[in-house]
């Protein structure tokens, strides 16, 4: 399953290029908004690929390009998890978010149609800016558009 990839490639991926970890309104660390983002998009691009607005070659480079932020936010978020849970608890606890994540996106984004989503997943990949990344996941992660986003204005 590609989740496993993910997790492999947490485990061995470079230093996280942010510090310290500031939460978002939403309660949510950046590591673990991050996380959810990844997640989000990794999932809506499979549930867009056999349509006109496929976006799996710009979520491919997304991830190429922001390797080491992701795999870092991963890490991050698991070394938080197991200071709370202990180890056996973190692995629960990163399954239960992936797979939440997964199923709350696996019928698509609740206001962001595909085509929407494979122009903010060009500017993400395009950018090579950490922070980028945590702005986008709290414009896209939230419950509705917000104006004047810089990715959810779309």
């Amino acid at each position: 399953m590609h989740f496993a990839k993910i997790f492999a490639a947490a485990a061995s991926a470079a230093a996280l290029l942010f510090t310290p970890v500031s939460a978002s309104a939403s309660g949510a660390s950046d590591a673990e908004n991050i996380r959810r983002l990844d997640i989000m998009l990794m999932v809506t691009s499979l549930r867009c690929r056999m349509g006109a607005d496929n976006f799996q070659p710009q979520y491919r480079q997304f991830s190429a390009n922001h390797l080491a932020t992701l795999n870092g936010a991963a890490r991050q978020l698991e070394a938080g998890l197991v200071n709370r849970h202990g180890v056996l608890g973190a692995k629960r606890a990163l399954d239960r978010i992936s797979v939440g994540m997964a199923n709350e996106y696996g019928q698509g984004h609740p206001w962001l149609g595909c085509g929407e989503l494979k122009q903010i997943t060009t500017d993400l990949a395009a950018s090579h800016d950490p922070a980028d990344l945590r702005i986008a996941a709290v414009e896209l992660l939230a419950s509705g558009p917000r104006r004047g986003g810089r990715f959810a204005a779309y």
